[in-house]
């Protein structure tokens, strides 16, 4: 059996993977982000992130970030639109002791106020650097006109002046109302056996006082095609293509994933890459990216380039978009294209990190989770038409937004 799962009595579920190797990795997977904030609370769920790192009832802030790595480990934690996830990694022998601070500042954290007006400069800082970078801003502005009216529109991290308004009693009341224990998820990886891994849970994660989601998330509403030009006095153009996509329970969703591989994945051999950089020699940096979220999810097609060479950058996209809702790939083609992207997943897999976050948000979002043998079952079967058909519905009336 490849996962071992269990349920605590407080409604925290587990997951844990036997596999060879001196090093573990364990995370509490929480189902709240910034998605999860009220308009008055934009950028909490990432400062709450921050701030669980600054003292527990047993621990300072310096005893909690040198407890793992004084045994050689690392201890860290991200803050996504839809979750939060607090992760660890160490040696086998000092599993418990993971599993015990991640408790520890998930459930005991106490935000003690100079702590937090000085988490709020280096947040400040984070968010200078982003507005620094407008390949990735880019991306949140996009988000936000896409799902414009949505709480899922506005980013991650937040503004300034709402930041300097938050104390630790707005972290322990988005905490009570969003980090409830049916919505969390403790999973593992190591060569520990499964037992011993749900007794260390049970020991550390049993005892938190059980707790219930009290809101649903509000599906966001339709929002018209858009083409729009914001003035960035930036050195490039740089440009976002996109629209509104399968959810992660959509069994369109692997056929997706496969046609924005072949689009715009990671390899040079993907047919913008090919195109536009290799062939015409047009621009240094253009991907393709689906991100699926619980109701919804987004395509996004990203390049930068000389101003000059936008116009052309973007019409032989749309060259290639037409050709993947009206061309079916030959048997060949799809069977390569098939290869390569089991061949990605496989050896992102081999990051036993990597595979234990994402087996833990699927036991969070489905209660289930698929064997790697599974996915590639399914994405073997996926056929050419089903390629056609997802990309003339995804890849149809796209939104496009440029930095200049």
């Amino acid at each position: 059996m490849e996962f071992y799962t269990y349920t605590l009595p407080n409604g925290i579920r587990g997951i844990h993977r036997q596999v060879k190797g001196s090093v573990a990795h364990c995370a509490l997977v929480i189902d709240a982000g910034s998605r999860d904030e009220h308009p008055d609370e934009y950028g909490l769920a990432h400062f709450t992130e921050h701030a669980f790192f600054k003292g527990t009832r047993r621990r300072r802030a310096w005893q909690v970030n040198c407890r793992l790595e004084n045994l050689g480990g690392e201890l860290n934690a991200f803050t996504t639109k839809e979750d939060t996830t607090i992760h660890a990694t160490k040696l086998r022998g000092d599993f418990a002791k993971a599993a015990e601070l991640i408790a520890d500042i998930a459930f005991r954290s106490t935000f003690p106020e100079r702590e937090l007006e000085r988490e709020k400069e280096v947040i400040a800082d984070e968010i200078n650097t982003y507005k620094d970078s407008p390949a990735d801003m880019i991306y949140d502005t996009f988000e936000d006109l896409l799902f414009a009216g949505s709480e899922l529109g506005h980013n991650i991290l937040g503004r300034k002046a709402a930041l300097a308004r938050y104390d630790g009693d707005a972290i322990r009341a988005f905490t009570a109302r969003t980090h409830t224990t049916d919505r969390m998820v403790f999973s593992s990886i190591g060569n520990i056996a499964p037992r011993t891994a749900e007794a260390v849970a049970r020991r550390y994660f049993a005892a938190e006082e059980a707790s219930q989601r009290g809101f649903r998330r509000a599906a966001p509403a339709y929002t018209a095609p858009f083409a729009k030009e914001v003035a960035r006095h930036t050195h490039q153009t740089h440009c976002i293509i996109g629209n509104r996509a399968c959810a992660i329970g959509d069994e369109d969703r692997l056929p997706l994933a496969l046609v924005t591989n072949i689009l715009g994945g990671p390899s040079a051999n993907s047919l913008l890459n090919t195109v536009i950089r290799e062939k015409h020699g047009l621009s240094y940096n253009i991907e393709a990216s689906y991100t699926p979220y619980t109701d919804t999810g987004i395509v996004a097609i990203y390049f930068s380039s000389d101003h000059d060479n936008a116009g052309r950058c973007i019409a032989l996209i749309e060259e290639q978009l037409y050709r993947l809702r009206t061309e079916p790939l030959t048997a060949r083609r799809l069977s390569m294209a098939k290869k390569q992207f089991i061949a990605q997943l496989a050896i992102s897999s081999e990051s036993n990190e990597s595979y234990m976050l994402g087996a833990g948000k699927s036991l969070l979002l489905h209660d289930d989770v698929d064997t790697m043998e599974q996915v590639y079952a399914k994405i073997r079967e996926i056929s050419a038409e089903q390629l056609t058909e997802v990309a003339g519905k995804v890849f149809t009336n796209m939104s496009r937004l440029v930095y200049k």
